[in-house]
């Protein structure tokens, strides 16, 4: 039946996935100019309350003769829609690009809506200026070559005769007096913002990428290409502790049938009714067991296709890892002594603790349940019998070479913590 539609209709399913895509494509365009729409009709609220209640002035106590009450009701609603505005503002700001800003309409309700929250909020930058700032930005980004973002002095240093914080001190001391050192300045700052945007943006895309291509990818190609012209309707279980689960789902409920007939619960029911309940269940069971082998088998799809989508993210962002590695560094070195001791303490207890066998149990049965695969025990216990020996072996290796060379007060603490 189903290679008959196939045959029939080839092109239903991705005619069906293009008009979604082209309407949520349509929506996420204009979302701008929806944005924008909604904060002017806010400001529009504002302003008409302005000249109803207040004869033109701003929404305050000093322009009018309310009581208590009625003042605060207005000054809510006057709230609501500064809120309202700022959230607004902000989404269009994000979507910014995606629209032309020249346009006369839009630049006419930025410009009104300048005019309103000028008079509540006068530390907000002049939205109409978006634009502007934005291009400007950009143009004092650009100024700064990335290899020039790239060159840091290392955070640790090699040792000498004397300790290298007194070197670095002086040195700072006498930069300050530099003609240049106002420049210097502001161009470090620039540098390590760019740095540390740049580091957060490719973090965010690092997860993000794979975890929407893995779920859209799922929803909107495999799964129904999957479920309409590969996967068999015969095929309910696609591995034997699902069978398993099933038929004792099933033997469970013909025993509350016969449990509840004996007890007088239930009406006398025949054999033949018996029966009938226990095939209908069976089919309930059986359809909700192919869902999930559907599911399953999707998923090892729509997981290879996020692992593709991760690694081009990683072969296309080569400059961003330095970025990203560069501020993970600062993290981890800038923290003090006895919060790298815990944090220490606190992975290698959850990894290769005396409770982290639990915790992989419950991530292996996750991952095999997510993929449809057995959950082997045996293969369950070896894994936990050699991964985390592995991780603490690396654990100690890394503190003994690195941690007592780059940070020994850090390494004493953790021996005190730990003992």
């Amino acid at each position: 039946m189903k290679r008959e539609l196939f045959n029939q209709n080839p092109k239903i399913i991705s005619t069906k996935l293009s008009n979604k895509w082209q309407s949520f494509n349509s929506w996420f365009m204009k979302t701008p100019e929806r944005a924008i729409l909604e904060a002017y009709q806010a400001a529009a609220e504002i302003q008409k309350i302005e000249k109803e209640q207040f004869n033109g002035q701003k929404i305050d106590r000093e322009f009018a003769n309310y009581s208590e009450n009625v003042m605060a009701f207005w000054e809510g609603n006057l709230n609501r829609n500064l809120t309202l505005i700022k959230l607004r503002l902000a989404e269009f700001k994000i979507g910014i690009k995606f629209i032309d800003t020249s346009n006369n309409q839009i630049l006419e309700k930025l410009n009104f809506i300048d005019q309103v929250m000028s008079k509540y909020d006068p530390d907000v930058i002049s939205i109409s200026n978006i634009n502007k700032n934005t291009k400007a930005v950009e143009n004092h980004d650009s100024d700064i070559d990335d290899e020039e973002i790239l060159k840091e002095p290392p955070l640790t240093q090699k040792t000498g005769v004397f300790p290298g914080s007194i070197g670095r001190t002086f040195n700072r001391i006498a930069s300050d007096f530099t003609p240049t050192a106002e420049e210097d300045f502001v161009k470090k700052y620039r540098t390590s913002r760019n740095r540390t945007r740049r580091a957060i943006k490719f973090l965010l895309l690092l997860i993000l990428i794979p975890l929407l291509t893995q779920h859209f990818s799922k929803e909107l190609f495999i799964k129904p290409i999957f479920k309409n012209f590969i996967y068999e309707e015969s095929r309910i279980f696609v591995n034997g502790e699902m069978e398993e689960d099933a038929l004792t789902q099933l033997k469970n409920f013909e025993r509350e049938l016969n449990f509840k007939r004996l007890l007088h619960q239930a009406p006398e029911l025949s054999p033949e009714n018996i029966e009938a309940q226990v095939k209908n269940k069976a089919l309930e069971i059986a359809e909700e067991f192919q869902a999930k082998s559907s599911n399953a088998i999707s998923n090892l799809f729509a997981d290879l296709v996020s692992l593709v989508a991760f690694a081009l993210v990683i072969v296309f962002s080569k400059k961003d890892i330095a970025f990203l590695q560069s501020l993970l560094d600062k993290i981890v070195y800038g923290l003090s002594d006895s919060a790298k001791a815990f944090i220490i303490i606190l992975v290698t207890d959850i990894f290769v603790g005396f409770h982290s066998p639990h915790g992989w149990e419950i991530l292996l049965e996750g991952l095999a349940s997510h993929l449809g695969l057995p959950a082997s025990r045996n293969a369950i216990f070896l894994f936990i019998a050699t991964f985390p020996v592995i991780l603490n072996t690396i654990f100690k290796y890394w503190i003994f070479r690195y941690l007592s060379r780059l940070s020994p007060s850090a390494l004493a603490t953790l021996k005190e913590m730990d003992e």
